[in-house]
């Protein structure tokens, strides 16, 4: 089983930034891929961004690109999402999730999910 936490939510004004972490347990992610998700009241949760274990494929919302980057650390187990030019409508709970059953294609493709942390941007 693998347990992911994230950490680094909180509440910043517009065109600030937060450093999203996802810190898995009990599994490494060695072959795994990694995404961030978002959900804000009364929407569907959305793909944020995505990683392979290796790093080499990448995916980004088009509504982040240029502000936010995926990164990740296999030897601490740690996704990060940092997010930059924050913007009101980035206001949600960001999730990260794993895959351990091949290269995800959608949300429910993920098997692991963490409990989610806040971010919410002020104007």
């Amino acid at each position: 089983q693998v347990q992911l936490v994230e950490s680094g939510g909180g509440l910043v004004q517009a065109g600030g930034s937060l450093r999203l972490s996802c810190a898995a347990s009990g599994r490494t992610f060695s072959g795994y891929y990694v995404g961030w998700f978002c959900q804000a009241p009364g929407k569907e949760r959305e793909t944020v961004a995505a990683i392979s274990q290796s790093g080499a494929a990448i995916y980004y919302a088009d509504s982040v690109k240029g502000r936010f980057t995926i990164s990740s650390d296999n030897a601490k187990n740690t996704v990060w999402l940092q997010m930059n030019s924050l913007k009101p409508e980035d206001t949600a709970v960001y999730y990260c999730a794993a895959s351990t059953r091949g290269i995800p294609r959608a949300a429910d493709d993920y098997n692991y999910w963490g409990q989610g942390t806040q971010v919410t941007v002020s104007s």
